[in-house]
């Protein structure tokens, strides 16, 4: 029973014409403002913003909104924003890198030299928004440390369990870092 189709609670009696149309309208009504409130809990977290509340978290953290990329794009870099509040540590750089590449993420340190490496170890080649990911670290890190990157690539010892046959149709590109048969 829906808990919205009050005319189903109540008696016999008021299930004639005028009863029943208010009771359906009543429950209607009911039902819009409960898909409403649910809606708009989902905008407090930037996990689940999405539409005007998404917008609300870009401009609260200064990010130039861009209703032509992917939402599940568009809450990443708020929550990378939110993570990268705060002193630059190494934690909070790794956290910011992991976030962008959906992956996990090594920073190594050369402090003597001024720079540190973002090494990318769970995922192949480089990640699709590695701009996006620049922009975000030069926002957090001090401004004196340059930083590189260093991605990972599938080595020929890889490809040993397959054929030319089974791979003919792979591009060098996908046997560096695409899924294999």
């Amino acid at each position: 029973m829906d808990r919205y189709d009050f005319i189903l609670q109540l008696p016999e009696f008021y299930r004639s014409i005028p009863f029943s149309e208010l009771q359906r309208v009543l429950g209607e009504t009911c039902r819009r403002a409960g898909a409403d409130l649910e809606f708009t809990f989902q905008q407090l977290w930037p996990q689940t913003a999405s539409g005007w509340g998404l917008e609300l978290w870009e401009t609260a953290y200064g990010i130039p909104i861009d209703v032509t990329k992917d939402v599940q794009f568009r809450r990443t870099r708020v929550i990378s924003k939110l993570r990268g509040q705060g002193t630059p540590t190494v934690e909070l750089i790794q956290a910011v890198a992991a976030s962008f590449a959906n992956g996990t993420v090594e920073v190594i340190e050369h402090n003597d030299e001024f720079y540190f490496v973002i090494k990318f170890v769970s995922i192949l080649g480089v990640p699709p928004n590695i701009n996006d990911l620049t922009a975000a670290i030069n926002e957090i890190k001090p401004a004196h440390l340059k930083f590189i990157y260093e991605y990972t690539y599938r080595q020929w010892a890889g490809l040993k369990p397959y054929t030319w046959g089974q791979l003919i149709n792979k591009t060098w590109k996908d046997l560096r870092e695409g899924p294999l048969p």
